[in-house]
């Protein structure tokens, strides 16, 4: 229930502390945990201080003799426990308190049923995924280590690595480590080196303890933090048989402190050794090639054609001569076949042509149409023929061979000369009278 005031109106502190008490004593009976410190005995009534063991908050508790002494094992300072309470808010004083009911000591089983559950909730978000780790870097340059101020553990990483390679450097984050405080200076020293570009690896580094000192690394903030990281972190928490949650997020889980060292830096012995082989391997297979070039270079110069090169060149312009020699003889063999086959194909041609007939002496007599007159019986009289003679041709008209004689026979006309047949050719009679020669065969 809110109250409206103002500075004209103002309610009396006695108002406002018995409203938050009211508040308080609705909330009832609640269960909390927590760390106890200053624990102390006064009549029958046990005080102690509840801390929380991740964010720096505390509480007051106040709780019956009897019911502390009944709590076994009977708790102590830095003991973890459950207690039920119920908060008390005392007006006259304006000061809180919780009154302890019940107490039950945290043990050993029940923390790592708590780790386990909330193991399997990151797994189950992808957080420990084999494919979200990182590869180191060969030779980081420069290295972050997250370690307690002063501890083993820094000691360890520094020269460890430092013997390995000397040249190596480091930038340290001194931190706590367990209690109350551990969580969030891990957590801010995490993200102050991972917001460094000239750090290449970041070392998480705790020497063993308890599960309730080891606790920090198995939170889930700071779980969460390294996640996030975009710098590779190694993790180097506690001994071989120690498992934080830190060793299943980061990207490299050491078991030690020293082994960390050995799987950031590399041996510069080894290195050196490794280089020697290197070098001894690549000059054994740079000399087996050689020899094998060497082999193909003697074997190619011990060839004939390499042995004596101009008289292989010889040999081939002596082959190139004589293929030039009888490609010349063949082609003039073949040009003579060829003349001889034209001058026989030449003669075979003038002897079967019809102008080698009418250079003999015959005729050609055609009708107007060009049709050849084979027979006599063909023409009739008055019929005007083509006379062709080897030089030129005659226009004629026939007449009746038995007209009688004394006419006057027709004018011949061969382009506009007058000519008679040869004395020797057959023909009807001309105009005339007088026969005309004879009419050649055909041609």
């Amino acid at each position: 229930m809110s109250s409206k005031t103002t500075p004209e109106s103002p309610l009396p502190i006695r108002t406002v502390l018995q409203m938050v008490g009211g508040w308080i004593g609705r909330l009832g009976t609640v269960w909390v945990e927590g760390e106890i410190t200053d624990l102390s005995t006064r009549g029958g009534t046990v005080f102690l201080t509840l801390r929380d063991p991740v964010a720096n908050v505390s509480a007051r508790v106040t709780a019956p003799r009897g019911v502390y002494e009944a709590t076994v094992p009977r708790p102590a300072n830095g003991s973890r426990v459950v207690l039920h309470v119920k908060p008390d808010f005392w007006v006259n004083r304006g000061s809180f308190a919780f009154t302890a009911l019940e107490m039950r000591p945290v043990g050993v089983g029940e923390m790592m049923v708590r780790l386990e559950r909330l193991r399997q909730l990151l797994a189950a978000e992808g957080l420990f995924n084999a494919d979200r780790k990182r590869r180191l870097p060969f030779l980081p340059g420069t290295i972050g280590l997250v370690c307690g101020r002063e501890s083993a553990a820094e000691r360890d990483v520094l020269e460890n690595s430092r013997r390995r390679w000397p040249a190596v450097r480091f930038k340290v984050e001194e931190v706590a480590v367990q209690g109350p405080y551990a969580v969030a200076e891990v957590t801010e020293a995490l993200r102050k080196l991972d917001a460094d570009s000239s750090i290449e690896v970041i070392v998480i580094a705790r020497g063993g303890g308890s599960l309730e000192d080891l606790l920090p690394f198995s939170d889930e903030t700071l779980v969460r933090a390294v996640a996030a990281c975009r710098t590779p972190v190694v993790s180097a928490i506690g001994h071989e048989q120690d498992s934080p949650l830190l060793d299943l997020v980061a990207d490299v889980r050491a078991s030690t402190p020293t082994d960390a060292a050995k799987k950031v830096v590399p041996d510069v012995g080894e290195q050196l050794s490794l280089v020697r082989q290197l070098r001894d391997r690549g000059r054994r297979v740079v000399s087996g090639w050689l020899d094998r070039e060497m082999s193909w270079l003697t074997s190619v110069r011990s060839r004939p054609s390499l042995a004596d090169p101009v008289r292989e060149l010889e040999r081939r312009a002596e082959q190139a001569e004589a293929l030039r020699d009888r490609a010349r003889r063949s082609l003039s063999s073949s040009l003579d076949r060829a003349a001889d086959d034209l001058t026989h194909l030449r003669a075979r041609l003038v002897a079967l042509s019809p102008a080698a007939t009418l250079e003999r002496g015959y005729a050609i007599v055609q009708h107007p149409s060009g049709d050849v007159v084979r027979l006599a019986k063909d023409v009739s009289p008055g019929t005007l023929l083509t006379i062709r003679l080897s030089d030129d041709r005659l226009t004629v008209r026939t007449e009746d061979p038995d007209a009688p004689d004394g006419q006057d026979a027709p004018k011949s006309r061969a382009g506009g000369t007058s000519r008679r047949a040869p004395s020797g050719a057959k023909s009807p009679k001309s105009r005339a009278g007088r026969e005309a020669p004879d009419q050649p065969e055909s041609a």
